[in-house]
């Protein structure tokens, strides 16, 4: 139970990785405040939760803007008496951030960077006083490894800025005891079962599997918990190896058994 008594808030925890990360602060005793702007989604995420035994409330809000950032903020303090953790999950591509084919280019940036950096700028900036107060804290804040490739566009800007603002946080933080990290998901298979055709998920990773929500999970309770007591400023991607694949020569390596690259990784040599 590495958060009893702590409380955590967790934006867009209302579904995919932030539903899942919620539950685990659930798990791990910690009282959770949730943010996302479907209010549905966001009931049911408050009853599985609470059938789990959590302390937790919803605040429906678009994060992106400033005064509705305050407000979740200052509510969930009023709610749990503090503040100790905070996940900056919010965000998303340009279809999620509401962009459309008739947007000119400035209108196309400001909608997907609000709802990204935006977002997680208001809600840390609003936070960092009650984790000061609560003696010190993290935040933990969900970029994406669309970083490394331009064909995300806007989405990429805005998820490296995500990066950007962690490590300007670590350094104003530090002083009070706030870590301040990223997580940097690859392809992580957020949807229901539908049965649509998955078999491109053999390719987005090195495992033949797309990721999990839990595996993103893992790796923010992981930064949030004292086991990461001297990391901050730092980006950890959790992509199954994907951004370290030369996709020129995968099909190569595939032909050819890449294990022949290290003759003590051949099955010859085993024993």
């Amino acid at each position: 139970m590495r958060f009893k008594d702590k409380v955590a808030i967790v934006t867009g925890g209302n579904s995919g990785i932030g539903r899942s990360i919620v539950r685990r602060f659930v798990k791990e005793g910690a009282r959770v405040a949730l943010a996302g702007r479907d209010k549905a989604k966001g009931a049911d995420t408050v009853a599985e939760m609470r059938a789990l035994g959590g302390d937790v409330e919803f605040y429906p809000a678009d994060l992106g803007k400033e005064a509705a950032a305050r407000e979740v903020v200052e509510a969930a303090a009023r709610r749990f008496g503090r503040i100790d953790v905070v996940v900056n999950n919010a965000g998303g591509g340009a279809k999620k951030s509401g962009v459309v084919r008739q947007d000119p280019p400035g209108a196309r940036l400001d909608k997907v960077m609000a709802s990204n950096l935006g977002a997680a700028y208001y809600v840390a900036s609003y936070a960092m006083p009650h984790l000061r107060v609560a003696g010190g804290g993290a935040i933990v804040n969900i970029s994406s490894t669309a970083t490394f490739h331009g064909s995300w566009g806007s989405y990429c800007i805005a998820k490296a800025a995500v990066e950007a603002l962690s490590r300007s946080l670590a350094v104003e933080g530090a002083r009070h005891g706030v870590r301040a990290n990223s997580v940097s998901p690859g392809w992580i298979d957020t949807a229901a079962a539908d049965g649509s055709d998955k078999t491109w998920q053999k390719d987005a990773s090195l495992f033949g599997r797309s990721g999990r929500p839990e595996d993103i999970a893992g790796a923010v309770l992981f930064l949030a918990s004292d086991d990461a007591a001297f990391i901050t400023g730092t980006t950890l991607i959790v992509d199954g190896g994907l951004t370290i694949i030369d996709y020129s020569s995968a099909d190569w390596f595939k032909r050819n058994d890449a294990s022949t690259m290290f003759a003590s990784l051949a099955d010859d040599k085993v024993g």
